[in-house]
């Protein structure tokens, strides 16, 4: 394929962040507007997160958009934490309701965008050998969907069937019958395991880091709580916009040091009935992500209800974690109770490494396991990895993976000095909260930023070095006024080999960083550079 297209801008993704790019640039600023995905359909991270048991920790009315009252009315969600199969229906039912499809090329991956200083455009190449140019380039590519495969021997030589859960096959997979490895313990591993165990002949599930969890309490949303939702809906996205989290639960303001024991107790059993990771680690008292004390309390409270779930003290100590409780909050449908199943095996890979991969199982130090089918759920390389799996390159010809070797720079999560026009949509150091309130913000922000450049014939917009400095700055004393850092995670990107352990989330919550962001809109963005078209630039946008 060899066509060329000339466009206004180009949105790379079809999820929730680049459908909402779409309508915002389409729609209301007006521009002509190319989205591509390499998926067939819209969806983002939820086309390709199929996996039995893949669902949202985050309860249903704020796992959505809010900027259209029409959407909020005529949507009704049927469980409090909705699964991937209700919430791409929903990304497709907002896709219908705006004609947004029509405005994007499916089955194609973005592998290269390079900036033209003297053009003050990006020259886009998909895997198809389409080629794009456009003034603004604008990615909506996700935190997590990026997949992290690990480097273990033998995995080409496997004989039996083979999945990645961030991959997952169109028209699923069956189990019935068959012996199943997982690997990987992480919240795509909880929920897989959770779901598949009574399904499967035998499970066996090899565990590097034991989790934190506490449930999720899952379940359908009653008629009434539904109108109820339906009716609070200002209250609710004012609660959350304001909030840290933006999880819409009431963020605790009590420290766990300042109550006895026994309302201590009482505080962490309510936050375990409760359900929910987030409502747990921040809704129970406000330091445990904060204060070693605190947080040794709230870990022994879910060791302790580990000790009392699983009946084999065995496996229960395999179970136990012994590092911080200071990971993404992690909640689940049962996933301590299936180890009480004859059925599955818990194999602990720091007792017992993995030494290879074999034609019929997987092969510890202590012998080998005999498997029809593997399945990784080994994470992502995540916030960073679909932007380095790109040839990204900006001024100068200089490649965003280079710019980020030693951990990723950004302006807010939005933008990189040297990289004119380019913009992310939960970019590194972003704010770490329920994505979608997020990503409207975001994307709000990022389009009126285009919407001024445009009036004021200033079109080229990069994000000041000084203030990306300040802004990792920030991140960073921020990050290190928590225990997050202390603890090997995905979160700063622990959870692949090589990669350069860095702050990668702003941690200051949604609230702060929306006034932030009103500040700078009030005062006409000046963490932003703005200039004009050169006059070769101009006379080229005007053949």
């Amino acid at each position: 394929m060899t066509e060329h297209r000339s466009v206004d801008a180009l949105v790379i993704g079809a999820g929730f962040a680049g459908l909402y790019l779409m309508y915002r640039l389409r729609d209301l600023l007006g521009l002509e507007v190319i989205g591509v995905d390499a998926a067939s359909d819209v969806g983002g991270t939820w086309y390709w997160n199929r996996y039995p048991g893949a669902r949202s920790d985050t309860e249903s009315q704020v796992y959505c958009y809010s900027f259209s009252k029409a959407l909020l009315r005529e949507w009704r969600w049927s469980d409090r934490y909705p699964r991937q199969p209700e919430i791409l229906r929903y990304l497709n039912f907002v896709a219908d309701q705006f004609d947004l499809k029509r405005s994007f090329i499916f089955g194609e991956r973005v592998i290269a965008a390079h900036y033209d200083d003297d053009a003050g455009r990006w020259q886009v190449t998909t895997d198809q050998g389409r080629r794009i140019d456009c003034r603004y380039l604008l990615a909506g590519v996700g935190l997590l969907s990026a997949a992290n495969l690990p480097a273990i021997p033998g995995r080409e030589s496997f004989g039996g069937e083979q999945y990645h859960t961030g991959n997952w096959p169109r028209q699923g997979v069956g189990f019935a019958g068959k012996r199943v490895g997982v690997i990987g313990t992480g919240s795509t591993g909880v929920q897989l395991i959770s779901e598949i165990a009574g399904q499967v002949e035998h499970l066996t599930v090899f565990q590097r880091s034991p989790q934190y969890s506490v449930p999720a309490r899952h379940g359908p949303l009653a008629e009434e709580t539904q109108a109820q939702i339906q009716q609070n809906y200002d209250q609710i996205w004012a609660r959350v916009r304001s909030s840290g989290v933006a999880f819409d639960f009431p963020e605790a303001t009590v420290s766990a040091l300042s109550v006895d024991e026994a309302a201590r107790q009482a505080e962490f059993e309510r936050g375990w009935q409760e359900g929910g990771g987030f409502r747990f680690m921040f809704g129970c008292f406000n330091d445990i992500a904060t204060d070693p004390r605190a947080n040794e309390m709230a870990a022994e409270f879910i060791r302790g209800k580990i000790r009392e779930i699983v009946k084999d003290p065995r496996i229960a100590q395999k179970l136990l974690p012994d590092d911080l409780y200071a990971k993404r909050p992690l909640c689940d449908p049962g996933y301590y109770q299936v180890y009480n199943r004859d059925n599955v095996e818990l194999v602990d890979v720091r007792a017992e490494p993995i030494e290879t991969i074999t034609h019929g199982g997987v092969r510890t130090r202590a012998g080998e396991y005999p498997l029809d089918m593997l399945v990784f759920a080994t994470g992502f390389d995540a916030v960073t990895g679909n932007y380095t799996r790109m040839d990204i390159r900006g001024r100068g010809g200089q490649l965003l993976a280079d710019v980020w070797a030693d951990g990723p720079t950004s302006y807010a999560g939005m933008a990189n000095h040297g990289f004119p026009n380019l913009f992310m949509v939960e970019g590194p150091n972003g704010p770490f909260t329920n994505l979608p309130p997020t990503i409207e913000t975001q994307v709000e922000w990022i389009s009126g930023l285009i919407a001024h450049g445009l009036r004021e014939d200033r079109p080229i917009l990069e994000a000041r070095a000084e203030a990306e400095s300040r802004w990792l700055s920030t991140c960073r004393e921020i990050a290190d006024q928590t225990l997050f850092p202390q603890a090997d995670s995905w979160i700063f990107g622990s959870n692949v080999p090589g990669k350069a352990r860095a702050v990668m989330f702003y941690l200051g919550g949604l609230g702060p960083y929306r006034q932030l962001l009103g500040e700078q809109r009030r005062q006409g963005y000046p963490a932003i550079r703005q200039s004009g078209l050169s006059a070769a630039a101009r006379a080229a946008d005007s053949e």
